[in-house]
């Protein structure tokens, strides 16, 4: 019996929906093999969540995974899993349906730039299926070192800094408050080369971050609230997003 439905093929890649504890149990433990955690990855959101898990047609290896939340306005942002380490209250007004993007891992041991495509296709079919107006969640970097991505958050506080209007405030309480505390010309190459590869992808379509980084210390990253508004897109991302979603 399947544990999944597919829902896209591209290349070399599916999709699928987990419908199954097997399948969902599957992701997990590629969270835990991707985030080095010492068991199995698995919290309170997960039975809200719908899994997508991107698969090697010719093999079967899960090699790509992550879940989304379906908000229907901001009024239930408190309830995400970012509302834990930001203070929201600012997207509370956003009037549109909002999905929480979490989890986001690919096998450490698969580095083909097409899986990113095909997360990013399979997110774009589900979020035009399901009138999504906000994409919104956590963008890690690894490790909790700041010094090693200081030219990426100048570059992130030059360029990406979230509209006054939705800005997130500070929350928890180890943060790196990068907005306020460099004062650097970022190495743009260095910036990039630093950007985590999910990060980079939302800023292309026109995201934005929080003005400082959760240092999380149980997951050991440092993260950075990442939103983007579908509408926002520039048109030809847009095209190629839906060229891939088919």
């Amino acid at each position: 019996m399947s544990t999944s439905a597919v829902f896209m093929i591209r290349g070399r890649y599916r999709a699928e929906i987990a419908r199954t504890d097997t399948a969902l149990a599957e992701a997990q433990e590629l969270r835990r093999h991707a985030f080095r955690t010492p068991a199995r990855d698995a919290d309170e959101f997960d039975p809200v969540c719908t899994h997508i898990l991107i698969r090697d047609i010719g093999s079967g290896a899960l090699v790509c995974c992550f879940r989304m939340m379906m908000l229907s306005d901001g009024g239930e942002i408190p309830r995400s899993y970012s509302a834990r380490f930001y203070e929201l209250s600012a997207l509370a007004q956003f009037e549109g349906r909002m999905v929480e993007l979490g989890r986001f891992c690919v096998h450490p041991e698969w580095r083909d730039p097409d899986i990113l495509r095909v997360a990013w296709g399979a997110m774009t079919a589900w979020v035009d299926a399901e009138g999504v107006e906000m994409l919104f969640g956590c963008s890690s970097f690894a490790g909790t070192e700041t010094e090693r991505y200081l030219d990426a958050f100048a570059v992130l506080k030059a360029r990406h800094l979230a509209p006054k209007r939705w800005l997130p405030e500070v929350k928890a309480p180890d943060v790196f408050r990068f907005a306020a505390r460099l004062r650097r010309k970022p190495d743009a190459r260095a910036a990039m080369a630093r950007m985590p590869p999910l990060l980079r992808s939302y800023l292309m379509m026109g995201g934005w971050v929080s003005d400082h980084a959760v240092v999380d210390r149980q997951m050991n990253t440092l993260h950075v609230f990442t939103g983007l508004e579908i509408g926002a897109i520039p048109p030809a991302r847009k095209r190629l997003l839906r060229a891939v979603a088919g």
